[in-house]
């Protein structure tokens, strides 16, 4: 495991996700190329992986999807399902 340099800022964590939002499922190069203010890798790196472990995005096949679906995980946790 690398030792973090950097932890990001709020700012720059929505900036990341608001530019997978609006591209057609990115490669990780092309998403970080992408992004309208400059990020090191290493913390680009490190917000991709917070991305994906929060269950917000997915990464298949070398693509970033985004998944996060808020008015979707409402209507589960209103109708009783039980999530762990």
């Amino acid at each position: 495991m690398q030792k973090i340099i950097r932890y990001p800022h709020l700012d720059t964590v929505l900036m990341v996700e608001d530019t997978i939002k609006n591209m057609d499922y990115p490669r990780k190069t092309e998403l970080w190329k992408a992004l309208p203010k400059k990020v090191m890798y290493q913390t680009f790196n490190f917000i991709i992986d917070y991305l994906e472990e929060s269950g917000k995005i997915l990464i298949n096949d070398g693509r970033i999807v985004w998944i996060w679906n808020p008015e979707l995980m409402k209507k589960i946790m209103s109708s009783g399902v039980k999530l762990r």
